[in-house]
């Protein structure tokens, strides 16, 4: 079902770009451009379909659909007071800015009904599966200097929606999160990671993600 609904998005034929330069928004009108800055280290240069982790990593973007569901995303931030501060303020997601150690150390610390907060929680999913906040890449190929922040703080916000969903960080769970994705921001690259990744799975996964995981 969500290969039928999403697949006529990438119909068109693509073109490829690698580099290094920063391009401006309307060359996605033509094409499509990695998102990915080049890779700095081995872990990085995985393509989409490889590791679930990133899945969004290798993405090609499609036409103008990327650049729509970004501004939209930028009207909406602006509409809330908490969206404008982050837009002002552009705070980043990484040992920098967040206590991780600590936020691992808490973990530990469960209570008694067992209920932790989210910083605990956090910071269990990031020792659990070994995920530094910091591996992130900045983006590198989008000329608007906001609409590229909140392209990243999409990627740096994708594993609080891991613990706030409880959905793993397997190929299934990563293709669940890439549905809400997809519905939350409309972004093309979550389609694409969505219904290529799909391929991979076993029938009996497949139903899973239509009947459980996607909204």
């Amino acid at each position: 079902m969500m290969n039928n609904i999403l697949l006529p998005l990438f119909s068109r034929h693509l073109r490829f770009l690698r580099g290094h330069q920063r391009l401006p928004l309307r060359y996605f009108s033509s094409g499509g451009q990695r998102l990915s800055a080049p890779p700095a280290n081995k872990t990085d240069d995985v393509p989409f379909y490889g590791s679930p982790r990133h899945l969004s990593a290798g993405s090609l973007l499609p036409l103008k659909r990327f650049h729509v569901a970004l501004q939209g995303m930028k009207e909406k931030m602006l509409s809330h007071p908490v969206g404008s501060k982050i837009l002002h303020n552009r705070p980043k997601v990484g040992k920098e800015t967040l206590p991780i150690d600590q936020l691992i150390a808490s973990s530990k610390l469960v209570s008694d009904d067992g209920s932790m907060t989210f910083g605990q929680a956090y910071g269990k999913f990031l020792e659990g599966h070994g995920f530094d906040p910091d591996e992130r890449n900045e983006v590198t190929h989008i000329e608007d200097a906001e609409l590229a922040y909140i392209m990243l703080r999409y990627r740096q916000c994708h594993d609080f929606w891991h613990v706030l969903t409880g959905l793993p960080s397997t190929l299934l769970g990563e293709l669940g999160l890439k549905g809400l994705e997809l519905f939350q921001t409309g972004l093309p690259v979550a389609a694409l990671s969505a219904t290529v990744g799909s391929f991979r799975l076993e029938v009996s996964e497949r139903k899973i993600l239509n009947d459980y995981y996607l909204p």
